[in-house]
């Protein structure tokens, strides 16, 4: 069967570049970055609330979860297209359409690797491969009327091949093709170059989408991007801080902001809301586990700091010398203020808005509790402070099975050092002294002791939120069970609090996994 594609969703506006975005798909896949069904539903209310057009939301046969989230984003969201990814099989591509279906505008995403390496996988010649692509494209269509097609590693397959098959997906009904560069091999000349031949060479090219999906491995995502944008790509697939398989995906933040202050040169908008995207960036980083380096480029801590005295002495004259992008134009406040323990609860209700965080009567009561407490514990609290405080407040928004109620800690010169810790499990105190080589081993020993596992710790990252000795510390804990990933977060003044409390916030979702039995079907890695 030959359908005929549907209009082109941005053909009515070639001056329209459309963010799709696919952190909770791509983004998760990355070692680690393994986020629970709540999380995933917060990040995709704040993509839709930003302005993404395309939200990807997950690979619905992977696991019944990943099929839940899914279906629970294409219910909840109201503007952006929710998009589920499916393999070039009936099986995957029926379960994508039972997850999406009820979106207000869903779309089914399907894939297959192209190129020579992939086709030697599939053991499929390439007469069989663009049957397979034909057939499940149409099954695709018939269930939905917007169907996205990828061939996977596009930029290292045959020129002539792959406007063969992109033509096939495009005659079977695909509205928007998609050119992956999977393995981040592509250079911006390259990427420009084969947009440019496929919408010149392939019949119908001109009634449908062409978005670009590039990989970072050698720090040219962003890059390829916006060359692919130049040369007629109107789609682009990204996530928030870049995150992503190996060295990641290109960063939303990075090519909308340079599409914004250079539209000079790179005359096309998006609808993105950039005030948003710290907040994005923020909460992506606290759900995932993932730090933002330093130097990242827009979210980064030092994006807009300045050591330098010729950097300060002109930023304080004007902020253009040395500033290329307002930080409001982000998300960040014009101002640091600075708060403590005489600040009131209409100040804080003030301050955590500015940062993005619009809180019930409830939950600004529970922010102001732990607020005073942080108060009394630390003299000036900044805007990071803040920030660190509700990730704390969400990353233990769950009913926990297991609550640290005290901890102390003794210390000396000579190893061993000594935890006794007193935890709530099941609402029931219990209580250990346990020893280690250092005070923060000593801590998760006794845990162990006192709620026996087996799951691994795999990476324990520790960094200050702000300068001083009474800088609060946040914790990123990974553990590892049966291949299986639990990612916790957590802040404190005492580092071996937050410490315990990273590792708690991790094992309680080990243990909640555990406890709901839920089954993980054994899935390739899906396309990049």
């Amino acid at each position: 069967m030959t359908h005929s594609p549907l209009p082109a969703p941005a053909a009515a506006d070639p001056d329209r570049v459309l963010i799709f975005d696919t952190t909770l798909r791509d983004g998760e896949q990355s070692p680690g970055a393994t986020m629970t069904h709540e999380e995933k539903l917060e990040i995709a209310q704040l993509l839709d609330e930003m302005g993404v057009d395309i939200i990807e939301a997950g690979f619905p046969i992977a696991s019944e979860g990943d099929f839940a989230a899914v279906k629970a984003i294409a219910e909840q969201t109201r503007n952006a297209v929710i998009c589920g990814l499916a393999r070039a099989n009936a099986a995957d591509i029926d379960r994508a359409w039972e997850a999406v279906k009820h979106a207000a505008r869903p779309r089914i995403h399907t894939f297959i690797g192209t190129s020579p390496l992939h086709r030697d996988i599939t053991r499929l010649t390439q007469d069989e491969m663009a049957e397979r692509i034909h057939a499940t494209v149409s099954r695709a269509r018939d269930l939905c009327e917007n169907v996205q097609w990828s061939p996977m590693d596009a930029t290292r397959t045959e020129r002539d091949y792959l406007c063969r098959v992109v033509e096939v997906a495009i005659r079977a009904g695909a509205s928007t093709i998609n050119i992956p560069d999977t393995v981040g091999y592509t250079a911006p000349r390259e990427s420009a170059e084969i947009i440019a031949m496929l919408l010149r060479e392939v019949p119908g090219a001109q009634e449908v989408v062409f978005a670009t999906h590039c990989h970072n491995d050698l720090g040219m995502a962003t890059a390829n991007a916006l060359a692919a944008v130049e040369a007629g790509a109107r789609q682009i697939e990204c996530t928030i801080n870049g995150l992503g398989e190996r060295a990641g995906n290109t960063a939303l933040e990075e090519v909308v902001m340079a599409l914004k202050v250079r539209h000079d040169i790179l005359p096309w908008s998006t609808g993105i809301d950039t005030r948003r995207i710290m907040q994005a960036s923020r909460l992506v980083s606290a759900v995932s586990g993932f730090p933002v380096q330093y130097n990242k480029a827009i979210v980064g801590k030092n994006a807009f700091a300045h050591e330098s005295g010729i950097h300060q002495d002109g930023v304080l004259k004007n902020a253009e010398t040395f500033e290329i992008m307002k930080p409001e134009d982000i998300g960040l406040t014009a101002t640091n203020l600075v708060m403590g323990k005489h600040s009131g609860r209409a100040a804080l209700r003030a301050k955590l808005k500015e940062l993005g965080y619009d809180l019930a009567e409830n939950q600004l009561a529970d922010a102001f509790v732990r607020f005073k407490a942080l108060a009394d514990r630390k003299k000036e609290i900044y805007d990071e402070d803040l920030v660190a405080l509700m990730q704390d407040t969400a990353a233990g928004a769950h009913q926990d099975l297991v609550v640290l109620t005290s901890l102390r800690v003794i210390c000396g010169t000579e190893a061993p050092q000594t935890a006794d810790m007193v935890l709530a499990v099941d609402g029931v105190e219990q209580s250990t002294t346990a020893t280690g080589d250092g005070p923060v081993d000593a801590a998760f020993n006794a845990v162990k002791a006192l709620v026996p596992h087996d799951v691994r710790l795999q990476i324990y990252q520790v960094h200050a939120v702000t300068e001083g000795t009474d800088a609060q510390a946040t914790v990123s804990v990974r553990l590892e069970s049966q291949g299986r990933i639990f990612t916790g977060q957590a802040a404190d003044t005492d580092t071996v609090v937050a410490s315990a409390k990273a590792y708690l916030n991790a094992l309680n979702k080990f243990l909640a996994y555990e406890r709901a039995g839920r089954p993980v079907t054994d899935i390739a890695a899906a396309v990049s």
